[in-house]
């Protein structure tokens, strides 16, 4: 309905499309792919040291490795914010990395600088365009974008005390994008893990602060309820963050 679809997009602009659409203007389930060098012709092959095509495959590991390399075709891609791999300053020590590894708010001050610095609260508009291209188009890179994205500003504790506005939405956004979704879908096959409830815990506890602004932290309140009763979510156990984490230092810093 054009309810729902207003509640969905309800941030996203014109200036927000334009900016994260393909250059192409085209968004597709599956993206559109070119490889890396030519390999058509045995003679692409041999000057690549490549085995010929019709050659004996002797493990599934090679198999694979003979699969030519691909690359996005130009101007077919999202253009979604790049978000960090390394969640750390340059020369942090031991301790900055642990801490910027369990509180990811430097990281999520690093995104919001590459595209958002003059309207944080645009943010959400990447979030539900993620949540759109996946939920309509099938997008499954759209949906690991939207899960990483969130996952920064949930498990950022200091920015949830300085951006509330932002917070404040991202409630609200979520409140209308989970109500698209059954509730096992985030169940990971595998473990049996739920991405978002181990997420949304995290986030939770930070809400509950009593540093957070009073409005925030009562409409945290409110959505956790709601979670709660229309999925049977379970927010109360030991999260995750609160067993030991174990960090990757980069090579050459040392504990002392």
């Amino acid at each position: 309905s054009l309810k729902k679809w207003v509640s969905l997009t309800s941030f996203i602009s014109e200036a927000a499309v334009k900016r994260l659409q393909p250059e192409s203007g085209r968004i597709c389930a599956f993206s559109e792919v070119l490889p890396e060098a030519a390999g058509r012709h045995t003679s692409d092959r041999a000057e690549q040291h490549l085995p010929r095509f019709d050659a004996q495959c002797q493990s599934y590991a090679e198999g694979m490795a003979r699969l030519p390399r691909m690359k996005p075709k130009a101007g077919t891609e999202i253009r979604f914010t790049d978000l960090p791999k390394q969640m750390y300053p340059d020369g942090a020590t031991p301790e900055e990395i642990t801490r910027h590894s369990i509180d990811l708010s430097y990281t999520l001050e690093k995104v919001i600088s590459l595209r958002y610095a003059s309207q944080p609260l645009d943010l959400l508009a990447e979030l539900q365009f993620a949540f759109i291209c996946f939920l309509i188009g099938n997008v499954y890179d759209a949906f690991e974008h939207w899960k990483r994205l969130l996952n920064i500003l949930c498990r950022s504790e200091d920015a949830i005390r300085k951006y509330q506005d932002l917070y404040v939405n991202l409630i609200s956004v979520l409140y209308h994008q989970l109500g698209e979704i059954p509730a096992d879908f985030f169940v990971d096959i595998i473990s049996q893990d739920n991405f978002l409830t181990s997420t949304l815990q995290v986030f939770f506890s930070y809400t509950c602060s009593a540093a957070v602004d009073r409005t925030l932290r009562k409409k945290a309140e409110k959505f956790k309820a709601h979670l709660t009763k229309k999925f049977k979510w379970d927010f109360e156990a030991e999260p995750d963050d609160c067993a030991p984490v174990v960090v990757e230092l980069p090579e050459g810093v040392q504990v002392d």
